[in-house]
């Protein structure tokens, strides 16, 4: 069965764990095995990082940047990288964000990204709380990213 991580940071609105749930859900529906981590929460090590096929990386827009775990896990990810590259920069991955207005974060985010692997889809993207259609749009890219994990 594959496997597919989706690590994303969330607190004080919680809507980038609304989306990293519908992303999950859709992921779960085309077969994958989920983890679902809130990097607010857990710091998942690269070592933990290695046994997943898939992952979907989900964000807040803080001052047109993202979280601060997930600039973290970017820089243990880069030093792990240095010592064993395997199973690091491999994978298909995928992009979600929220924010309050603007959404300037979304560039760097996927500049930052682009060294994971594959992106798979369009980096989804909320304003506020996410809407029906951005949940839809979440759950269709989970099932594609479950789709193209190997």
């Amino acid at each position: 069965m594959r496997s597919v991580l989706v690590l994303y940071h969330s607190q004080e609105y919680s809507n980038t764990h609304a989306m990293a749930v519908a992303i999950a859900e859709g992921a779960q529906a085309a077969g994958a095995a989920v983890t679902l981590i809130n990097a607010n929460e857990r710091r998942i090590t690269p070592d933990e990082y290695r046994a997943f096929d898939a992952v979907a990386f989900g964000t807040p827009d803080y001052f047109s940047y993202i979280a601060g775990t997930l600039k973290t896990f970017l820089d243990d990810w880069y030093m792990a990288r240095k010592v064993n590259p395997a199973r690091l920069s491999d994978k298909p991955y995928a992009l979600f964000l929220s924010h309050g207005g603007g959404g300037r974060a979304k560039q760097p985010f996927e500049e930052l990204f682009k060294r994971m692997g594959t992106k798979v889809g369009a980096t989804v993207t909320s304003q506020g709380r996410p809407t029906s259609t951005t949940l839809a749009a979440c759950r269709a890219l989970g099932q594609q990213l479950a789709q193209a994990a190997h």
